[in-house]
């Protein structure tokens, strides 16, 4: 019994070690990410240094390459945190807007990734902002950066399977093209509705990027006001119809 009771205490010792050097490790790992982010901000991603991240939290650069082999797994893990913090206020955005009009829904999702571009302009420009020299990110990072626009697929295809959406004739030249953008994205919508969907999404982040990066500077004032008129414009342009009553309010307001 005794014999019993020892062994147990052993294994319960060694489970609470393995516990405690876990929970080190995450919060290790989150104060590297957190110093590494601070430098985003101060000096860009391109100049990005597992040596100076070391010095402010004072470690050596041997115990920081336990957690982070070199300045690429660090870019990695960093990307993959912002493409999920923002897909996460997106989602969060969709599912308060459940029941809504697809447009609705869609101009919810817009707000919120504007929202947090604005809130966290250095972790966007590390996922939408220029390349960073000699990094070229893995296919790690998909599955995260994926679900904003997983999202906006989602809308369209709700309203393609309820009411229908509006679908552009494409040129003969583009066809080939289009195709191919569905079977990959969406295979169950069609290939006019998936060009004119990708086409937006671009447009979205291009309207994000110029008042992030400052150059709505001059031009635009009421940023907001004019952020959704435009993002509400993409959503008609991909065919998603506002309500009878969301038009006419519209109309007004113009």
């Amino acid at each position: 019994m005794c014999a019993v009771l020892s062994v147990c205490g052993t294994l319960c010792g060694m489970s609470t070690a393995r516990g405690a050097r876990a929970r080190a490790r995450i919060e290790v790992t989150a104060a590297i990410k957190d110093e590494a982010r601070k430098q985003l901000a101060a000096e860009g991603a391109a100049k990005l240094s597992l040596r100076a991240v070391a010095r402010e939290l004072g470690m050596v650069s041997s115990a920081l390459y336990r957690y982070f082999p070199n300045r690429d797994e660090l870019l990695t893990a960093l990307i993959i945190d912002a493409f999920d913090s923002v897909g996460e206020a997106a989602e969060a955005a969709y599912a308060d807007a459940a029941g809504e009009s697809p447009a609705r829904q869609w101009l919810a999702v817009c707000e919120a990734v504007r929202e947090w571009a604005l809130a966290r302009p250095h972790e966007y420009a590390l996922i939408y902002g220029s390349p960073v020299p000699g990094y070229t990110a893995p296919d790690t990072t998909v599955p995260a950066a994926s679900r904003v626009g997983l999202l906006f697929i989602a809308i369209v295809r709700d309203a393609y399977r309820d009411k229908g959406v509006a679908q552009w004739k494409l040129p003969a030249e583009l066809r080939p093209e289009a195709r191919r953008m569905a079977e990959d994205l969406a295979p169950d919508l069609p290939p006019e509705v998936m060009v004119v969907l990708v086409g937006a999404w671009a447009q979205l982040y291009g309207l994000i990027n110029f008042e992030v990066f400052g150059q709505f500077n001059r031009v635009v004032e009421d940023r907001g006001t004019f952020f959704r008129h435009a993002a509400g414009q993409l959503a008609h342009h991909v065919g998603l119809v506002y309500p009878q009553s969301d038009a006419k309010a519209r109309t007004a307001g113009s």
